[in-house]
């Protein structure tokens, strides 16, 4: 469910209640613990974490006028979504995660390649959500990002 709303505030108001809390709550958990340098805005119609072109100018390869994704949130249809770029790209950060994800989750794990679903509210892991926003910064970020296209 791609919003239209232009700013992050925007976006969590034209939630339903229940999402709405729920979104709120994750996205306190990412801004109090996102290293420096992530910028929060639209991206994709749903909340986005970006490094900004004022810290990578190259942009997204997909569109270089887009900054650099790395982490979204998103209300969709039937579950709340976690797009987080690093653990689909760095392999060490994935095994952290789900070994991670047991021990604060009664559910099982649902998961894509940078998406994690959830699909029952009272099951989100804000905690590791939170330590998850933590594990990366933006140098850190650029690096991995750009480690993928300089491989001979």
């Amino acid at each position: 469910m791609t919003s239209k709303a232009t700013t992050p505030q925007e976006y969590i108001d034209g939630l339903e209640s229940d999402r709405k809390f729920a979104i709120e709550k994750i996205r306190l958990s990412i801004k109090q613990n996102l290293p420096d340098g992530f910028h929060e805005q639209i991206t994709y119609g749903m909340l986005g974490y970006v490094v900004p072109h004022a810290l990578y100018p190259k942009g997204y390869h997909c569109d270089p006028k887009l900054p650099l994704p790395f982490l979204s949130v998103a209300s969709q249809k039937n579950f709340i979504a976690l797009y987080h770029m690093g653990v689909y790209a760095q392999k060490d950060l994935y095994d952290w995660f789900v070994a991670e994800y047991p021990k604060h989750c009664k559910t099982k794990l649902d998961m894509g390649k940078s998406c994690i679903r959830f699909k029952k509210l009272e099951d989100i892991p804000y905690q590791l959500i939170a330590e998850l926003a933590g594990k990366m910064t933006v140098q850190q970020w650029i690096d991995c990002y750009e480690s993928a296209f300089n491989k001979s």
